[in-house]
């Protein structure tokens, strides 16, 4: 283990509200890493987005990102990273992963600097990041004006994708139709989740609103909370109705 390269893997989204399959992800990622011979995970990150995203029907950042620690109190290696959802605008995935990978950056920089004064201990492994996704992520990269090439380039060429599919995702195909990750598909890492879970954010939401169980859906914690807070409501839901995504507005390509 000690020649494989660190990795830390990073979720950015909604979790609106985080559900049991969103952490599932982590462990099928952290699993794939791992038999690869070369990884080895030791941290991962869920980074709710900020309010300015603009979503219809997302709640406030402090609710999803309380939600997130709460389902995420179990974990030993899963940790809420809240620096997005405290940006005061909606902040580009691309620069998420800066952000992150700068702060990996330096912890790793003092352990260098701890073992110049212990010359015994052996070398460390430059840590990477990589951002972690379900696999219908890679068709948001064809939606006209929502991502940048030179971010799609940032982010599947100097950082790299863990995609986990489900059912009957082939993410395959939007990787041999898009000529710029093609270029980069060997950081791009295929995970396949054979014990099929279709749990969605969309269907928890509109089950809550209707006063239906998501028991097994979400943890129970996080039930209490939604319930506690009163959120997830018809009237949370009409919240930005009508509002453009921000991603579109901020790169000028919609008016």
């Amino acid at each position: 283990m000690a020649a494989r390269i660190p990795l830390v893997l990073l979720a950015c989204g909604s979790f609106n509200p985080i559900t049991n399959q969103h952490m599932r992800l982590f462990e099928l990622a952290r699993d794939h890493m791992h038999l690869t011979g070369q990884y080895q995970v030791v941290g991962g990150i869920v980074s709710p987005v900020g309010d300015g995203y603009g979503k219809q029907g997302l709640v406030s950042a402090k609710h999803r990102v309380s939600m997130a620690k709460v389902a995420l109190q179990t974990s030993d290696w899963v940790s809420v990273g809240d620096w997005e959802s405290q940006q005061p605008d909606w902040t580009e995935t691309v620069v998420t992963m800066r952000y992150h990978y700068g702060q990996i950056a330096k912890q790793y920089q003092r352990r260098i600097e701890a073992l110049n004064n212990a010359p015994q201990e052996s070398a460390l492994c430059k840590p990477q990041l990589k951002l972690l996704c379900g696999a219908d992520f890679l068709d948001t990269f064809h939606v006209p004006g929502l991502w940048r090439d030179e971010h799609v380039e940032e982010v599947v060429g100097r950082f790299g994708l863990v995609c986990v599919s489900r059912g009957r995702q082939q993410p395959d195909q939007a990787v041999h139709e898009s000529d710029l990750l093609s270029r980069h598909r060997a950081n791009i890492f295929m995970v396949r989740e054979w014990v099929r879970n279709e749990t969605s954010a969309t269907e928890v939401r509109r089950a809550l609103r209707r006063g239906l169980s998501v028991k097994y859906l979400l943890p129970d914690d996080v039930i209490e909370y939604i319930h506690a807070h009163g959120l997830y409501t018809h009237k949370t839901e009409l919240k930005n109705k009508g509002i453009k995504l921000r991603p579109l507005t901020k790169q000028g390509l919609l008016d």
